[in-house]
């Protein structure tokens, strides 16, 4: 026989299945333009492209500004442009709380978790509504300062504004690709080029990497395009939409498939093989070495070849170390049970931006702790809007040697709920930031955790006396080594010297944006005398800040690495100098908005201390 007809046998099944995946697939409507195509009876619809700016900000990770203004705050996305075209450091913009590589390399640093998949590398992410459900055809991001921040941009099928929310809630990746350097800082409009989904969204999610930025990104609108009725192929182009046959690829990529993870995470049946080829003479230990660079989709998958190698899968010292925040858009109670009976010796978990709209439950994220808490000693829960008292309750109850947790942005849990937290006095590391934490709750931890070192409260307004906060500090937790009170509206001299009488051993403290400290009080002289470990200082926006700090911080704090004094206006050069000449392992002094450091000045520091990034931000 000719090998022409094998040829055309496959070519055939090929197109057969392709047009029954197309048909599966297929909605009404594009049914309906498909036959008003065929027929020509009647007049195709006019599916006119809709142009939309985002109605609402619905969830964040974290932002620059304050919980109480729009100043530099993520709520800036809803709506019309306010800066756009302009470049330049605007307040009407929305910016994440950091940027660059310099949280890595500070005291508070976390180390990072094993097996995350290099296509995931997103560090911050915001969620955007807009009024009408579309199909996409593009996302125009207005950036108007150091760009190239945005890694994904995913599109959801939930509908924000729906009174029936739907029963499973998919995600797409509308476009992806890793952190890229973008030459200068001024403005543009990113529009990548976005891949065609099977449904309408009005919920878009942006997702950031801004480590190779040199300084804060800053993004003024989020343009929405989309048709109303699913595109039709065109009529001169190919019947096959290739991005059909690739969608399951796509998923196991990206990994927003719920039904795929899960699936890979539950028991199959095996099939029977007479050997296990070489695996079996191999030791058990470098076989678990091995798999132990696999991701947890990988390792799933591979769990699913042969019995020798199910085992080695299936063995909880796999999961010792387990972040499933790369997956947060397939994780649901039903991942969470196939993992329980793996994870019963796990160390440190990352649950981080999982569980949203209903995937986790009480009950789930309570079953799955109960299993698997007891040897539990990192807990990441950033932006886990599932949690609730209940939650709190069962993690000091589950957790006994929980030593470190991260609460960020988890705005939902109600102020009294914290007071559970009291009862982990193995505390090392809490991450309060954003949350609705009050002063009660907050003492009762301060006095039963004074394993502390580590302690993030920045942008917490729920707290009404810090100057109290940081008496109980410095009386209660003398193991403290960072401390983050960005956004603290009412501390005072008085606090910081409790605080720095107390707790010696600080080499990272943040008072950006805290109003109330004034230099004259003599505050962060005494802090410099008292803090001879400091290795990063965040005096960000206060006006007061003079050349007697600087002089002294240069005399008392020899090993500081990071000074952030933007906003400045009694700092001169002379004193700049005397501090760069000291401390020499500085690599980061941001004098953006200082008005006695121009340019030049900048240029000319910089040709004399080029170990030292020094940043002047503008507006134009």
């Amino acid at each position: 026989m000719s090998p022409v007809f094998p040829m055309l046998t496959v070519l055939s099944m090929f197109y057969y299945m392709c047009l029954r995946r197309r048909a599966r697939t297929a909605t009404r409507g594009e049914m309906n333009s498909r036959r008003a195509i065929e027929s020509n009876t009647r007049a195709l619809p006019i599916n006119v492209e809709i142009v939309q700016y985002a109605k609402e900000v619905l969830d964040f990770s974290s932002h620059y500004g304050s919980e109480n203004s729009m100043s530099y705050t993520m709520w800036n996305l809803a709506g019309i442009p306010n800066v756009y075209p302009s470049s330049g450091d605007f307040t009407q913009t929305a910016v994440f709380r950091t940027y660059g590589t310099w949280w890595d390399r500070c005291p508070s640093a976390r180390l990072p978790f094993t097996r995350t998949p290099p296509t995931f590398c997103s560090q911050d992410y915001v969620e955007l509504a807009y009024e009408e459900p579309v199909y996409p055809t593009a996302v125009h991001i207005l950036e108007t300062y150091h760009p190239g921040a945005v890694v994904r941009i995913l599109a959801c099928s939930a509908n924000p504004y729906s009174q029936n929310p739907p029963a499973e809630v998919r995600w797409e990746i509308l476009w992806s690709e890793a952190p890229t350097k973008v030459n200068g800082p001024q403005a543009r409009q990113f529009t990548p080029c976005i891949k065609q989904i099977n449904f309408p969204t009005n919920l878009i999610r942006l997702e950031v990497n801004s480590s190779l930025l040199d300084y804060y990104t800053e993004l003024d609108a989020v343009v929405l395009h989309g048709v109303k009725e699913r595109p039709v192929l065109s009529l001169k182009a190919s019947m096959i939409d290739m991005n059909d046959i690739d969608e399951d690829e796509d998923e196991e990529k990206y990994g927003c498939g719920m039904d795929t993870l899960n699936k890979q995470f539950s028991v199959v049946t095996l099939r029977e093989w007479p050997t296990n080829g070489y695996f079996d003479k191999l030791p058990y230990e470098l076989i678990q070495l091995i798999l132990s660079h696999l991701t947890v989709p990988d390792l799933c998958r591979l769990a699913q070849t042969c019995k020798l190698l199910y085992q080695h899968c299936c063995d909880p010292l796999q999961y010792i170390h387990l972040s499933l925040q790369p997956y947060w858009a397939r994780i649901n109670d039903t991942s969470l049970e196939y993992l329980q009976s793996r994870c019963t010796l796990i160390q440190w978990l990352n649950l981080s931006w999982t569980g949203n709209r209903g995937a986790i439950s009480v009950s789930g994220f309570s079953r799955f702790l109960k299993v698997c808490g007891s040897e539990l000693v990192r807990l990441e829960l950033s932006c886990g809007h599932f949690l609730n008292e209940t939650c709190l309750e069962v993690i000091t109850e589950m957790c006994p040697n929980l030593q470190e947790l991260n609460l960020s942005s988890c705005d939902k849990i109600p102020p009294q709920a914290f007071n559970h937290i009291a009862k982990v006095g193995s505390l090392k590391r809490l991450i309060l930031y954003r949350t609705k934490v009050e002063q009660t709750a907050l003492l009762s931890i301060l006095n039963f955790c004074s394993e502390l070192q580590h302690l993030s409260l920045g942008s917490c307004v729920m707290i009404e006396d810090y100057d109290l906060i940081a008496s109980m500090m410095g009386a209660k937790c003398k193991k403290l080594r960072s401390l983050d009170l960005w956004r603290c509206k009412n501390i005072t001299e008085n606090g910081i010297a409790e605080l720095a009488s107390g707790c010696q051993l600080l080499e990272e403290l943040d008072l950006g944006w805290c109003p109330t400290l004034q230099s004259s009080t003599g505050c962060f002289t005494n802090l410099a005398r008292k803090l001879p470990n400091l290795q990063k200082l965040f005096l960000t926006a206060n006006r007061s800040v003079c050349d007697t700090d600087i002089e002294e911080l240069a005399a008392s704090c020899t090993r500081l690495r990071q000074l952030d004094i933007l906003g400045t206006r009694m700092v001169s050069p002379a004193s700049l100098r005397k501090l760069l000449e000291s401390c020499k392992d500085l690599s980061l002094l941001d004098v953006s908005f200082c008005s006695q450091i121009d340019n030049r000045v900048v240029l000319e520091l910089n040709a004399n201390f080029p170990n030292v990034f020094i940043k002047k931000s503008f507006t134009q």
